[in-house]
């Protein structure tokens, strides 16, 4: 057994000795090791072993000095946003002028912080999704959190290691899952949090906006300030209601205004309906409609500020088709007035 427990403390010790890690850190992790070792030495297998393998698991990980190089492109920028989100045209310039202070500072000051920017619309608005084409516009890996029901601080700040379930919290998760020290972090929904645990979650927000603090961030788990200050945050709600007045003040918002029927027809036809033909399997021209049919597929129920209940709609009209082929009944379907409601999904 001791030979056993000294193989595995070599192992661990092999694990850590490629990373580059912070010279406390590391010298905190040797300490760990050495403690392994005199407890091996002295016989018994420990149940140390398996919370220090987990911890040194989890600082090997982190992406301690791993940089993804920014494309400063407004050329670039301004084909990304537009080959994913049709119209938004106050939006899109919102982004590139925020780009455009980026890119001015990358050289005479490399410790200048960005604005934090706060999405706030209605529901299938396309927050999440813009937030994610920001991330892609300047090369950047791209990472969500999502708020909503969020119970507790401890969510975002992990647990101690005395407890037995003991993790890391989502930042640091997130920073894991990105490989990288500056990512774009989407804080998504932070105005759907538990009302039992606002107060508590709303400080760590403040934390974790403010660049004089998130330069150390502490994480219960990992007990080491980890530094976010490279990490760009970008955080959506519906409102700003239940959002508190500090972690507003730290917050530049945009507004993401509903959808016309006139800017949804366009998405609908450009952009939706390629992708969900493509994604349910159907051959091409399997399925055609006709211009007079779209402004009903687009309101099907009323107004919706969003597009998410015209994709469920689209989606509905590619199923129905696509068991139709499946059960030899047609070859192609060209959907008119005529025939529309059969395709539409009942509610």
């Amino acid at each position: 057994m001791e030979d056993q427990l000294t193989a595995d403390i070599a192992k661990l010790k092999a694990r850590v000795e490629g990373i580059k890690l912070p010279d406390d850190l590391r010298e905190k992790v040797d300490l760990m090791l050495a403690r392994l070792e005199r407890q091996a030495k002295y016989g018994g297998y420990s149940l140390e072993y398996e919370q220090v393998s987990h911890y040194i698991d989890w600082v090997a990980s982190l992406p301690w000095d791993i940089v993804t190089k920014d494309i400063l492109d407004l050329g670039h920028a301004r084909q990304i946003l537009d080959s994913h989100h049709f119209g938004l045209d106050d939006v899109k310039q919102r982004f590139l002028e925020y780009l455009s202070v980026l890119t001015l500072n990358e050289q005479i000051n490399p410790n200048y912080h960005a604005p934090i920017l706060l999405l706030v619309g209605l529901v299938g608005t396309g927050k999440t999704t813009l937030a994610r084409s920001l991330a892609d516009s300047i090369g950047r890996k791209f990472v969500r959190i999502p708020f909503g029901g969020m119970s507790s601080a401890l969510d975002l700040r992990g647990l101690s290691r005395t407890h037995p379930e003991a993790e890391p919290g989502q930042i640091i998760k997130a920073l894991k899952r990105a490989g990288s020290k500056n990512p774009v972090i989407l804080l998504d929904e932070i105005d759907r949090i538990a009302p039992s645990a606002h107060g508590e979650i709303m400080g760590v927000l403040v934390e974790l906006l403010d660049p004089e603090q998130n330069a150390g961030f502490t994480d219960h788990y990992l007990d080491y300030p980890v530094d976010l200050s490279q990490v760009l945050f970008v955080t959506t709600g519906n409102n700003t209601t239940n959002i508190s007045t500090a972690v507003m003040d730290r917050l530049e918002p945009i507004l993401m205004p509903s959808y016309t029927d006139e800017e949804k027809i366009k998405i609908a036809k450009d952009y939706v309906f390629p992708a969900e033909v493509k994604n349910s399997g159907l051959p091409d021209g399997a399925l055609a409609i006709d211009e007079a049919v779209w402004p009903k597929i687009v309101r099907p129920l009323g107004f919706d500020a969003g597009i998410r209940t015209l994709e469920r709609t689209i989606q509905g009209m590619t199923r129905k088709v696509a068991m139709q082929i499946v059960e030899g009944k047609t070859k192609k379907v060209y959907i008119t007035d005529e025939n529309v409601k059969a395709f539409l999904p009942s509610y």
